[in-house]
């Protein structure tokens, strides 16, 4: 599956009718319209869907009713709902509100309740120009900043003063070109372009220590500071273990696929030049061996964590094993030879933080769980969750062979680096 690189060619049925955020507690804090009124009732309709849910995550993204077809994303802690009124492809109103927090959160840095309200009149400016009449329009960073500065104390000040809403009457160099995602003549000093490869393993791996499942999903971002029209390739050593992929406007597809080298004119500044998944099994930069058995009146828990060989010699870091413990559970009493534990009495969730792995010894977690009085003893063990941080560490191997500038003469500082993070990392626990 090769996601489209453009809303350009999209089928003239295909539109969104409302947008509505969601925070999580039910509440709307944006609606809106782009092709006539939709009442509120809709978002009570979901919101009811959602609580009826075990989890969040368990209700699928697209909802059907009698008059529309509700597809929601959710972010941190916000929900982003659309509303359609004809059968469209799903991934193109996803895209549109990734997209959409994608632009919030490089405007505002964090997305929240608060950023959201504080900034109530320029998410509305956001909205009014990344869709026109339900359909995607400039949805660019680069060119919504020049249309529409970020908040700040500057435009806050301007505002005051002259009564204006701070949005450009003039388009954006370059907006009406082929490159539009890049003005003319930006000018740099020193010219240097950078590339963070961030890799994030999803795994399940049952009690034995043998993994079912596994897969790594992949970014590239990149940091853009080159002047004039620069036209670059990269290549990459392994380009074939890409299963699937999706990348920026800018890419040249056709190029791609016929010669698996990535050119492009890149936008001015920060941007996601492609994601990809890899699918080929590969062994996780480290082990994680829980024994945990329940009976009568309580269970017993020991867990290992130590380092594997695959990782290089590379420093494993922020490391937290998260023990979600049945809602039975009274009371616990864990010791770590390594790191820290906190425990929340209301989930009933056990966070072992151990930060960076030690190499000298394997830091491990043992003690007891005591039950409530007459609580029926639970019939399987927990799952845990490892979260982990590797730097200038590719798990899927992937590494830059080159990268070449063409259409400018000056020299430019190039860099790039490696991230391996923990994705939905799962590990079952065996009796002990």
């Amino acid at each position: 599956l090769v996601l489209s690189n453009s809303f350009s060619s999209l089928p003239s049925a295909t539109m969104i009718q409302s947008l509505f955020i969601i925070n999580n507690k039910g509440d709307v804090l944006i609606e809106k319209h782009w092709r006539g009124h939709l009442s509120r009732s809709i978002c009570d309709f979901f919101w009811d869907k959602l609580s009826k849910m075990p989890s969040s995550q368990d209700l699928v993204p697209v909802i059907s009713t009698p008059k529309l077809y509700l597809i929601y994303l959710r972010h941190n802690d916000l929900y982003f709902l659309s509303a359609v009124q004809q059968e469209i492809s799903p991934l193109f109103v996803l895209e549109f509100m990734r997209r959409v927090a994608d632009i919030f959160r490089d405007y505002f840095s964090v997305i929240n309740d608060e950023t959201i309200k504080s900034n109530f009149v320029t998410v509305y400016q956001l909205l009014d120009e990344m869709m026109d009449n339900g359909f995607p329009f400039t949805t660019e960073p680069n060119i919504l900043k020049e249309m529409i500065p970020p908040p700040g104390v500057m435009r806050q000040f301007v505002e005051e003063l002259t009564g204006s809403t701070g949005i450009s009457n003039v388009l954006p160099d370059g907006s009406l070109s082929s490159t539009h995602w890049r003005k003319a003549g930006v000018k740099h000093s020193p010219n240097e372009i950078y590339f963070d490869i961030i890799e994030e393993m999803d795994t399940m791996i049952d009690s034995n220590g043998i993994m079912i499942t596994g897969e790594i999903s992949g970014q590239i971002q990149c940091n853009c500071k080159l002047s004039g029209m620069p036209d670059l390739t990269l290549t990459f050593n392994n380009p074939r273990i890409f299963e699937d992929h999706s990348f920026h406007p800018c890419v040249r597809l056709m190029l791609y696929e016929q010669q698996k080298i990535i050119s492009f004119v890149p936008p001015d500044g920060q941007f996601e030049l492609m994601k990809y998944r890899v699918t080929q099994q590969v062994q996780p930069p480290l082990y994680c061996k829980p024994q945990i058995s329940f009976s009568d009146i309580g269970g017993k828990v020991l867990i290992m964590v130590g380092p594997k060989n695959v990782s290089s010699g590379r420093v494993i870091e922020n490391v937290v094993i998260s023990i979600p413990f049945p809602k039975a559970v009274s009371s616990i009493n864990l010791t770590p030879n390594y790191g820290t534990v906190q425990y929340d009495e209301m989930s009933k969730v056990c966070r072992w933080n151990i930060g960076k792995l030690p190499k000298e010894k394997s830091p491990n977690l043992s003690g007891s769980v005591t039950f409530q009085p007459g609580a029926t003893v639970p019939e399987g063990t927990p799952i845990l969750l490892v979260d982990f941080k590797i730097s200038q560490f590719s798990v899927s191997g992937l590494q830059v062979n080159s990268l070449t500038l063409h259409n400018e003469a000056y020299k430019p500082y190039k860099g790039v680096r490696n991230i391996t993070k923990a994705g939905k990392f799962q590990v079952r626990s065996a009796p002990q």
